[in-house]
């Protein structure tokens, strides 16, 4: 059985889009470390949810153990698969830890800003918050977490 061929772009198109792929290719590692990091808040949410709802739990402790959860999913996913380090693995996790916890008080604080003083929308602050901590989080952690050994 004959497969068709694959589609080839003209030139004029692959012009047009170098620029996308080359800005993509540049941000390669903080798209691959938004992706784990939508694992690791899946995690965290279906520990949650199973702890709260089995009855196992009350809510503060489960959302505990469920970041906790998301945290180290993402720690190891993001050195092994994004920055590819696998030396001094108990002081690069302390730190992931630290900037994660940095991460959720940046977000608390800012989160009383928007909603609790000035009155913003509470869906549309938790957007804001939630791209300035992955911003920050990811630059920290790829500076300090993963930072190559010398």
């Amino acid at each position: 059985m004959d497969h068709p061929r694959p589609r080839r772009f003209s030139a004029a198109t692959q012009r047009r889009y170098r620029p996308l792929k080359a800005l993509l290719l540049q941000q390669k590692k903080f798209l691959l470390y938004c992706a784990i990091g939508t694992g690791g808040v899946t995690l965290d949410f279906g520990i949650f949810s199973l702890l709260v709802h089995s009855g196992r739990l009350e809510y503060q402790a489960a959302n505990a153990m469920g970041y906790a959860g998301g945290t180290l999913l993402s720690f190891i996913l993001n050195a092994r698969f994004n920055f590819r380090v696998a030396d001094k693995l108990t002081l690069r996790l302390a730190s992931f830890f630290g900037v994660a916890f940095l991460g959720w008080l940046v977000s608390f604080g800012l989160l009383y800003l928007l909603i609790g003083l000035v009155g913003f929308n509470k869906y549309v602050s938790k957007l804001a918050v939630l791209a300035v901590v992955v911003l920050l989080q990811y630059n920290l952690n790829r500076r300090l977490s993963f930072r190559k050994s010398t």
